[in-house]
């Protein structure tokens, strides 16, 4: 199938500083930094949008994702926390918080409601990966990486992806019952642009946003690229799935302030979650 890119919203309806994303049960999809800093936005499956929510004083959201449950988490970079939101009353509380983290970027989630935080320090080009369990016991599980960003858990929930922005590189572990990573391996590197989110589909394969290059590459569990889903504009931050079958891809472009949706065969892991698939 031919994987082209389309419009969903606007062109800057959302700061610079889009990111996300991540859909509900009802399709509707949520991305941070709608119209100003410190909000999450709400967008109906047929683009239109609303102005959601608006977070504490000092929280400024990056990565969302949502548990079986429906409740709803967001990476607050600003005041290092990983925010949890009660969908029915809006109510915002603190899951977890860490002072030691840089800033948490992006998470994964885990059926059972654990979390993984990518936590990159771009002065320094270094990062660190966390392991948040409920209820919200942080702890660390590799220090003094790369600039950790996009991070992910396979179908199967026994590996964890974690890339590097600015070494652009795609690491593997083997991730056992007890949430302990194992057998670090290079999954893949490129020669140029970087790296932000990701999201596996039911099959395995990753969908990464290539910031800088604008497009998405589909990755295979082996490491190969197996397409590029061209975008408009360069600067794609994240991208997760939704729609009534799993198998609509929204991604978040920060240069166009907007999301961009293509189709593919084969729905996401975080929607089969949803599904019990």
């Amino acid at each position: 199938m031919t994987m082209v890119s389309s419009k969903l919203t606007d062109e800057h309806v959302f700061t610079g500083g889009i990111e996300g994303p991540a859909c509900d049960r009802e399709g509707n999809l949520y991305a941070v930094n709608y119209a100003k800093q410190g909000t999450i936005g709400r967008i109906a499956p047929d683009g239109t949008g609303e102005l959601w929510l608006e977070l504490p004083e000092g929280s400024t959201g990056n990565g969302i994702r949502f548990n079986r449950e429906g409740d709803m988490f967001i990476a607050d970079y600003t005041g290092h926390n990983i925010l949890r939101v009660n969908m029915k009353t809006k109510e915002v509380s603190v899951w977890a918080h860490e002072p030691r983290m840089n800033q948490p970027n992006d998470i994964a989630i885990m059926r059972d409601g654990t979390i993984f935080a990518s936590d990159p320090n771009w002065a320094d080009g270094t990062g660190n990966l966390w392991c948040i369990h409920p209820p919200g016991t942080v702890t660390l599980l590799e220090q003094n990486m790369g600039t950790t960003n996009g991070v992910e858990v396979g179908p199967r929930e026994d590996v964890l992806y974690v890339n590097e922005s600015a070494q652009r590189t795609i690491w593997a572990y083997d991730l056992d019952a007890d949430k302990r990573i194992s057998n670090k391996r290079l999954l893949i590197a490129f020669d140029d642009y970087s790296l932000d989110g990701m999201r596996c589909d039911m099959d395995g394969n990753l969908y990464v946003t290539r910031h800088g290059k604008g497009v998405v590459a589909k990755i295979s569990p082996q490491g190969e690229v197996l397409h590029e889903i061209q975008l408009e504009g360069t600067d794609c931050t994240n991208v997760c799935f939704g729609g009534p079958d799993g198998k609509q891809c929204y991604v978040t472009v920060a240069d166009r302030g907007g999301v961009q949706t293509f189709r593919v065969e084969r729905p996401g892991r975080c929607w089969g979650m949803w599904m019990d698939q």
